[in-house]
């Protein structure tokens, strides 16, 4: 029989030992809920302060920029750069009782084997480490190794090399659509081009591991928070590579025949307003910066901006068929030169008398005095309002650096440039608005705002497109149509007619030749002109406006030189896209009256 005395002890041993389990209980369910409930809210408020916690930046990568067909023009790839340790290299080699598996004799050959070096290169580098500082612990072996040279490298188990991952730009077609494209900097910063102008679609974001560990650094089980990076959007453009890749080629012979400076194409679908080619030459290679001179690592198609000159000789054509009546077969009498009323003298590029020229004849002749004299019906107001309708003045895609030409106001017009803004000159234009005019005329009137950028798809699958561009009806269908016969009229009765003729095909067109400014001593450098043609095709069926420029070309200084050009690149824009040919037979017109 257990005694009161011995029950006793014993009631409060059970009392202690239940109120210890009751305190332990407390502290497991309170650290179960620190832990493991409530883990994320605490881990991400020690983070947040920052008086707990790691963290470390996962790095997302850049997105890829295609054209209209999915060709990849530009991407972000993993590769690695390999590092040695000389230091450990010695020590191992000097290690009498623990001689390594691999002398570095032998290693060495084997790095090299893989890192397309030799035995000798890998050698040196390292001596000239050791040279330089006796403990070095870095020698910089190579950059830019793939995946397969980082396997293999990694299989060798050597102890003193490391290879490290980093991500950089590639272009896969090299200075095709370079300028375009584009590139970025050592520190991955986008410097030009569309990877400036779609940054925000390309970046990616960048995601976060963060945990917490213990004074010994073990992770503390349950602290650890990943948040995913996610990658840029792909951004696809509406050019056709394979285009712009003959373009590229095309004038770039081209423009060294004629002796020229440079030279562009542009090509435009003229129902849509989208940019499928934008060539230039000289060509950069975003591949190889120093490949090619520094001032050719922007773009020249939308930044350099010069004076049209004949060929907004259909603009001032526009203006006086809506505002003054005019028709393609109204006349006006005109010399070689004239003097006008307010004193301005315009002249003629060829000599000849008194012509009674239609205003067909006069853009079939380009003639400076018909122009002016057909440009005086209207206002210098209603011309300047109709420079603006066809685009000067404007930018056209919002293309970094993009210039948007200059048009002065009238009352800056003094006597000589209330003439000569009729035929094309005291103003400045850039390639894209040329054909951004000619695409209003080749479409009825109906002038639809340019693009180069066809969608940002995300990561997620979510596909991006850019606000529809503008369209506004600037001329009547009638008069676009009276435009186009006439400047069909120029590509057959031309001087250039043979030069440009494209078989099969109906073709407009219309010559410009700019004086170029002399910005050192002011005016226009002597002799020397910033040639153009731009037309469309085919004429019973517009799809497609073309522009070629030269920069002062010297072989042929007139815009003749540019023909061969512009014959070429509406061949290859007809043959590109099976445009049919035409079936109907063209109007002709007559350029003067006895």
């Amino acid at each position: 029989m257990t005694t009161r005395a011995t029950r006793s002890p014993r009631r409060r041993t059970v009392v202690a030992l239940a109120v210890v389990l009751a305190v332990l209980a407390a502290f497991v369910v309170r650290l179960v809920d620190i832990q493991v409930v409530r883990a994320d809210a605490h881990v991400e408020d020690s983070l947040r302060t920052g008086k707990l916690g790691t963290s470390t930046s996962i790095p997302g990568q850049r997105g890829s920029i295609v054209d209209s067909e999915g060709t990849v023009l530009a991407s972000s790839v993993l590769v690695y750069d390999a590092q040695l340790s000389p230091q450990v290299i010695m020590l191992l080699e000097n290690d009498e009782k623990n001689k390594p598996k691999l002398p570095w004799a032998e290693a060495s050959e084997k790095i090299a084997a893989v890192t397309g070096q030799t035995g000798d290169e890998v050698r040196a580098i390292v001596a000239a480490a050791l040279a330089e500082n006796a403990e070095s612990q870095y020698a910089l072996l190579k950059r830019g190794l793939t995946t397969e040279q980082y396997l293999a490298l990694r299989d060798l188990g050597l102890p003193y090399l490391a290879v490290n991952p980093r991500e950089t730009r590639v272009y896969p077609n090299g200075a095709v659509a370079g300028n375009i494209v584009g590139f970025l900097d050592g520190e991955g910063k986008a410097q030009v081009g569309v990877e400036k102008m779609e940054g925000q679609c390309l970046a990616s974001t960048a995601g976060e591991r963060s945990y917490r560990t213990g004074k010994d650094g073990v992770v503390i089980p349950g602290s650890e928070r990943t948040v995913d990076a996610v990658d840029g959007g792909t951004v696809q453009l509406t050019l056709n590579s394979d285009l712009q890749w003959y373009m590229q080629q095309m004038i770039g012979e081209e423009a060294q025949k004629q002796g020229a400076k440079g030279g562009t194409v542009t090509v435009v679908e003229t129902k849509t307003g989208k940019i499928r080619a934008a060539a230039e030459w000289p060509a950069m290679d975003p591949n190889d910066l120093d490949a090619s001179a520094r001032e050719t690592w922007g773009n020249q198609i939308f930044t350099y901006d010069f004076e049209p000159g004949s060929t907004f000789k259909a603009i001032t054509a526009a203006a006086v068929i809506e505002g003054a009546g005019a028709t393609p077969l109204s006349t006006v009498t005109a010399s070689s030169r004239e003097t006008f009323p307010n004193g301005a003298v315009i002249n003629d590029a060829f000599s000849h008398p008194d012509y009674n020229y239609t205003l067909a004849g006069a853009l079939i002749d380009s003639s400076n005095v018909a122009l002016s004299k057909f440009g005086e019906m209207v206002s210098p107001d209603v011309r300047h309002d109709y420079l603006q309708r066809f685009g000067v003045g404007t930018e056209t895609i919002g293309f970094p650096n993009e210039t948007d030409g200059t048009l002065h106001p009238t009352s800056e017009w003094d006597n000589q440039s209330i003439y000569t803004t009729s035929f094309g000159q005291h103003f400045t234009v850039t390639a894209p608005q040329l054909a951004g005019a000619y695409q209003a005329i080749a479409n009825g009137g109906e002038k639809i705002g340019l693009s180069l950028v066809e969608s940002c798809t995300r990561t997620d699958g979510t596909v991006v497109t850019p606000d529809a561009p503008e369209r506004e009806q600037i001329v009547t269908p009638e008069t676009a149509s009276q435009l186009t016969r006439m400047l069909e009229n120029v590509a057959v009765q031309g001087g250039l007619a043979e030069d440009i003729a494209v078989p099969g095909y109906r073709v407009t067109s219309k010559t410009g030749t700019a004086q170029v400014a002399d910005l050192v001593n002011g005016g226009y450098k002597s002799g020397v002109y910033y040639t153009s043609m731009v037309g469309f095709a085919p004429v019973d069926d517009p799809e497609y406006v073309i522009v070629v420029t030269l920069d002062e070309p010297t072989r042929i200084t007139s815009s003749a030189a540019t023909a061969s050009a512009f014959q070429k690149a509406v061949t290859q824009v007809m043959k590109t896209y099976r445009v049919m040919p035409s079936s109907t037979p063209m109007d002709e017109l007559l350029p003067k009256f006895e």
